[in-house]
């Protein structure tokens, strides 16, 4: 239905870093909303050894025409070296919804 759409994924490592790159994203109009998400624990493997970290989640919600600004911005504010962006299409929701995402990014 709205392939334009996407959630992106991130985590991040604390309050203070969640809520700078969320508010840069809303601001600069590369997201409509960011959903802060405390309280997560990662397990990955990171240069050779399995790590283990509490994590926050940001729930970005952006259009695939603004993804690669918001990519680019979230570099610029993230701390770690290889940080978690991932993009997922975002196929059905309340259309009122999906369009008030589209016009938060005008």
């Amino acid at each position: 239905m709205t392939n334009d759409l996407q959630i992106v994924l991130c985590t991040v490592p604390d309050e203070a870093t969640a809520r700078q790159i969320a508010s840069a994203l809303v601001a600069e109009r590369l997201a409509a909303c960011v959903n802060i998400v405390p309280g997560i624990t990662s397990v990955y493997r990171w240069k050779g050894a399995i790590e283990t970290a509490t994590e926050l989640l940001l729930i970005i919600k952006t259009t695939a025409a603004a993804y690669l600004r918001l990519q680019d911005r979230i570099l610029g504010l993230h701390p770690y070296e290889l940080p978690e962006i991932i993009a997922v299409s975002l196929d059905q929701g309340l259309p009122e919804y999906l369009a008030w995402i589209k016009t938060s990014l005008e």
